[in-house]
């Protein structure tokens, strides 16, 4: 990853938009990486930071190293993503979550960077079937969301300049994902159980990527929804997969009580996305477009 330096210091140009220079937390993870590569794709100044960089938890060291990196925009990746988990270490998810996001919207605000914080539905409820605005009552069920959301009211608060992007069911070329989990499983078995009755809308990190390059070089700041176009069940995701990838396993949708899981996940995680088209930002394209691209690129990549 790209280091920062003294001499990279320019903190006196509070006003500087262009050209862009966007630091990347969480560089190393599923969606961090993709975000750096298509920073570069488009030649705008990417730098990537994990915790081998800098600890988002500790303050000292976040003013620290944005400060010697000076970016014009920070792109906020790094988080505690383990959703069950966070249930038994709900102190570490909120120091993560809460705390780390502070210091890097602290540290923002030190050298007038603007900050894209990545988000996630799970900050809602997650009931009913209606679209949830931007603007609608937040009320997350578990730990996870509602670290999440504590995130956002602290960016909101240390920051005017700053993007509030809810995502759902990502997934990407590096990391763990539902793809490919499902993917292992419809190798080994003959038939496999998943959720029905939970629908949402995939995001692929490939495609989100571009659209936050968009706004890292915007000043259309505000909360948004961003996934892949159409919805579906964990159920008809899991069939899409098998069908794509050409795999003969069936996929049996039983309901969220057949499943049980630490964390209680919405059955609703539709995100409208009128504030994406309202503000001139192009959608993503179809999940199901997505994820053939997506098997396509892991095919390729062995």
């Amino acid at each position: 990853m790209k280091k920062c330096t003294e001499s990279d210091k320019g903190v006196d140009a509070p006003k500087r938009k262009m050209p862009a220079r966007v630091l990347v937390t969480g560089a190393a993870g599923q969606l961090g990486s993709d975000v750096l590569s298509a920073l570069r794709e488009r030649g705008i100044d990417g730098i990537g930071a994990d915790i081998t960089e800098f600890d988002i938890t500790d303050a000292d060291a976040a003013i620290s190293f944005i400060g010697k990196c000076a970016p014009t925009t920070v792109i906020h990746c790094a988080a505690y993503t383990a959703v069950d988990r966070a249930e038994d270490e709900p102190e570490l998810c909120a120091l993560i979550n809460v705390t780390g996001t502070e210091n890097v919207a602290r540290a923002c605000r030190a050298v007038n960077a603007s900050m894209i914080y990545i988000s996630t539905d799970y900050v809602f409820p997650g009931e009913g079937e209606s679209f949830y605005e931007t603007d609608d009552p937040t009320g997350p069920q578990n730990v996870y969301g509602r670290t999440k959301r504590m995130g956002e009211e602290a960016v909101l608060k240390i920051l005017d300049r700053s993007f509030i992007v809810r995502i759902s069911w990502v997934f990407g070329k590096n990391g763990a994902n539902f793809v490919r989990t499902m993917l292992r499983l419809g190798n080994e078995r003959p038939e496999i159980s998943v959720v029905g009755d939970q629908f949402g809308s995939p995001t692929y990190t490939r495609d989100l990527s571009v659209l936050l390059c968009e706004m890292a070089l915007s000043d259309r700041y505000g909360i948004y929804h961003a996934t892949n176009e159409g919805v579906c069940s964990w159920a008809g995701f899991a069939r899409a997969i098998m069908e794509k990838a050409g795999l003969a396993c069936v996929v049996k949708a039983i309901s969220s009580a057949e499943y049980p899981v630490k964390a209680r996940r919405p059955k609703n995680s539709r995100l409208s996305k009128k504030s994406l088209t309202g503000n001139g930002f192009s959608l993503l394209p179809h999940w199901e477009d997505a994820l053939e691209r997506y098997l396509k690129e892991l095919r390729t990549d062995g």
